[in-house]
């Protein structure tokens, strides 16, 4: 059985590094991103910031009801292109997904401030889980509360433990739960628990230790000594009455960073190899293989499936003969440390399989949507004479109006057992659509998550323009 609290893995910090340079880095789930030393970004979250400070400038709290509206339509206007400029620097500058790895921004206070929050309500907008700030006590905590946007999404960041004053932890926990600390070289662990020990006793009396987050940056050394510092830390923090806390290695190599993820696991097989759940990234198992060290870093360095064949006794890489490798999004570990989950993308020329047998998972054939996936992208190559599902991809007005039919049927049923037939129907028609552009079930996924970030709300009224395009076509 496990304890009260998740297992404690290492993750990386980008400074000088990118994640754009074609290893996994990222994979392990979370990662932090310092903007303005990533010297191949820094230009483009420097325009990012530039149109954040117009968006705030924008005064739409004028008398004059008419330049109100005009501004108030000026402002969202540049909030949208901020967020868009974001997606497109942290998507493809990056190279992040962070629809499914959680992005922390590292950003000045200063740059919060003058920007009176916009930009950190723009990178959450954008997709980043974490906005950490940093900056001297009076102006850090200026920049928290101009952030304006959740607590649990904003971290303090000192770029040293004796930055760290014991009078402004209590006043920082109005606006945040987590603290991150830049050490300079190694630390040792009498240093390590003085550190938090300290924090614990200077949040105040409304919060507990292991209610907050104190994640260490240290730079990456020798790879002994990261492993043994990240073991200690992750099993430090699993104490019941212990801070929460990470380690992240700062610029690591493949080899730094999986080693040190492997310290933080344990397995109880006498080969040491760890049981891993292969995974789509919508939680589908598609089947169950094992894990070594080596294979770890591997996967690391090519961002692809990689696992440890006990036939072969070495590295398997999957798809290096089958071809139906898969582009890894992540390594995770469960609950109790004792096994991991590989979460990616199952590709293949002929067909998407993970199982010798040409299934996509070896428990056979998926069901439902999955399986609707996969019967309409057969029919998209080769539809047997009379396919209706054909009829639907050759004629784009016909798969329209019958979209718009089974909603317009969906949203005026009641009854329970209509309601989920009509449902199906519009996910079929839906499928349809989106299997002839090219769209995956993942691919919708990947989005239901990015909107999980959003810290800006829009209203969500209906649209009348939209209504009555609806109603000429059901007036058919």
């Amino acid at each position: 059985m496990g304890g009260t609290k998740p297992t404690f893995v290492p993750y990386t910090t980008f400074e000088k590094l990118t994640p754009a340079n074609g290893e996994a880095l990222t994979a392990l789930g979370r990662c932090r991103i310092n903007p303005l030393t990533c010297t191949e970004s820094n230009d483009k979250f420097n325009s990012i910031f530039n149109k954040n400070v117009d968006q705030s400038k924008v005064d739409d709290t004028a008398e004059d009801a008419e330049v109100k509206a005009s501004n108030k339509k000026l402002k969202k206007k540049y909030m949208k292109q901020g967020v868009a400029m974001a997606q497109k620097y942290i998507y493809e500058t990056l190279k992040v997904d962070a629809s499914i790895v959680d992005v922390e921004v590292l950003i000045q206070a200063s740059m919060i401030i003058d920007s009176d929050g916009c930009i950190a309500a723009c990178f959450l907008d954008a997709g980043c889980d974490k906005i950490a700030i940093s900056g001297e006590e009076d102006e850090l905590l200026k920049a928290m509360n101009s952030a304006r946007v959740p607590k649990e999404r904003l971290i303090a960041h000192f770029g040293s433990a004796p930055q760290v004053s014991n009078a402004i932890i209590e006043p920082l926990m109005a606006f945040t739960d987590s603290i991150s600390i830049t050490h300079s070289g190694s630390m040792k662990e009498e240093e390590y628990v003085d550190l938090l020990t300290r924090i614990s006793k200077s949040i105040g009396p409304n919060m507990k230790a292991k209610d907050i987050t104190v994640n260490i940056h240290v730079p990456a050394l020798a790879t002994d000594h990261d492993t043994e510092f990240v073991s200690m830390t992750s099993k430090y923090c699993s104490g019941k009455d212990t801070p929460n806390g990470n380690v992240f290695l700062i610029d690591p190599t493949p080899l730094q960073v999986g080693m040190s993820f492997a310290s933080c696991i344990r397995t109880d097989r006498p080969d040491g190899l760890y049981t891993t759940v292969v995974c789509t990234r919508s939680g589908e198992a598609l089947g169950l293989v094992y894990s070594s060290k080596e294979s770890i870093v591997a996967a690391l360095e090519c961002g692809r499936g990689v696992y440890y064949s006990r036939s072969r006794n070495g590295l398997w890489r999957k798809g290096d003969t089958s071809g139906h490798f898969q582009t890894l999004h992540m390594i995770d570990v469960d609950c109790d440390g004792d096994a991991i989950r590989f979460v990616v993308t199952q590709r293949g020329e002929d067909c998407a399989a993970f199982c010798h047998l040409n299934t996509l998972t070896c428990w056979g054939e998926p069901r439902g949507i999955r399986h609707l996936e996969g019967t309409l992208k057969t029919r998209l190559r080769d539809a047997p004479e009379g396919s209706y599902t054909k009829r639907l991809f050759d004629d784009p007005d016909l798969l329209r109006d019958k979209l718009v039919e089974e909603a317009q049927e969906l949203a005026e049923e009641e009854d329970k057992q209509h309601v989920a037939e009509e449902l199906a129907d519009v996910l079929y028609f839906a499928m349809a659509k989106a299997v002839k552009h090219g769209v995956s079930i993942d691919d919708a996924v990947a989005e239901l998550d990015k909107r999980t970030r959003k810290v800006t709300r829009r209203k969500g009224d209906s649209k009348a323009f939209r209504i009555e395009a609806a109603n000429k076509i059901l007036q058919k």
